[in-house]
């Protein structure tokens, strides 16, 4: 066989190769399936389905924080509830309780009433963008459950907050 025969049959080799599989070489936007559509699937519950616990968690945010002995929405914990809001208003088989925590510092009597001033709050918000009461539980930890331990305002800081917890399976 001559060279040229080979370079040839080499170049149609290479160009069959190269037409066999074209979702990446040609940008279909395909991820690897060849059904050339770019969908990536959705497995239900994960952190990629929007009307899962773990994407609320993840995505749109399940805690706030506050300031020393405040129960007051900062603006930063106003964006993540109204996302919180949104979220529940879209996806109404969900009930939440909405715990409130407070850091290490105080009696434990004055920090469950102020997990309860945090929780109340995040609750009265939720329901003032139109998220049905009747949806909507508070709980207070006080300082029974925190989240760091340690004596320093980096772990205070954590410890400060409301979590909105989410159970699925609302019956009315």
């Amino acid at each position: 066989m001559s060279g040229w025969t080979k370079a040839a049959l080499l170049v149609a080799g290479m160009t069959l190769a190269a037409c066999s599989n074209n979702d990446g070489l040609f940008g279909s936007g395909s991820s690897g399936t060849g059904t050339g559509t770019g969908a990536t699937a959705i497995e239900p519950g994960s952190v990629n389905d929007p009307t899962s616990v773990a994407y609320f968690q993840q995505t749109v945010g399940d805690r706030i924080l506050f300031v020393v002995d405040q129960s007051t929405l900062t603006d930063e914990a106003r964006l993540t509830l109204q996302s919180q809001a949104n979220w529940l208003m879209e996806n109404t088989d969900y009930v939440a309780v909405i715990e409130g925590h407070a850091d290490e510092q105080g009696t434990r009597e004055y920090n469950l009433a102020l997990g309860a001033r945090r929780a109340s709050a995040v609750k009265e918000f939720l329901v003032s963008r139109g998220v049905a009461g009747y949806r909507l539980n508070t709980v207070s930890y006080g300082k029974e459950r925190p989240l760091e331990i340690c004596s320093a305002e980096a772990c205070y800081s954590q410890n400060r907050r409301s979590v909105t917890v989410l159970t699925a399976g609302l019956s009315s």
